[in-house]
């Protein structure tokens, strides 16, 4: 079993998916795709706070799964827009555990993970994978990983 470690951009994922399919992405069928032939180590779901009867529901499943669910505060900045990004604990999270492990996923499309991307596969010579929405993922991000598996329609809740 290859020694692997999950973290999901949840945001991303929930409106990529949206946009592109208009449907969730389902997480429980990844873990159960994945316990196949990877002892997961470690699985970090990063989502925002909300006061939100769906959310919690939506988090109390994600942990139900296995994942640790870890949560940040929505803010409602004073011009109307909000500020809610993972992107610095998702990449603390990633480098700490590198070392544990053989192989990582990232769920997210964001091109700014390219460079924590290079830097692990250079660094820990594992192996890195990136599951999003081909369609709204980043092509740097795409181009720098080892595997890419873009999400599709057999990868949602319908």
């Amino acid at each position: 079993m290859i020694k692997t470690g999950i973290f999901v951009d949840v945001q991303n994922i929930y409106y990529t998916t949206k946009e592109q399919f208009a449907k969730p992405f389902n997480y429980r069928q990844l873990w159960k795709d994945l316990s196949y032939n990877h002892d997961i180590v470690c699985a970090n779901a990063y989502a925002i706070a909300r006061q939100d009867d769906q959310q919690h529901k939506f988090q109390k499943a994600l942990k139900h799964i296995g994942f640790n669910v870890k949560l940040k505060p929505f803010i409602q900045r004073s011009d109307g827009s909000a500020k809610g990004d993972w992107d610095v604990g998702i990449t603390i999270d990633m480098m700490e555990a590198a070392a544990e492990l053989e192989h990582i996923i990232l769920l997210s499309g964001d091109g700014d993970f390219e460079l924590l991307m290079r830097h692990l596969k250079q660094k820990y010579a594992i192996t890195t994978q990136v599951i999003s929405v081909e369609a709204l993922t980043a092509n740097n991000l795409i181009n720098c990983v080892d595997v890419f598996t873009p999400i599709h329609s057999n990868m949602l809740i319908n």
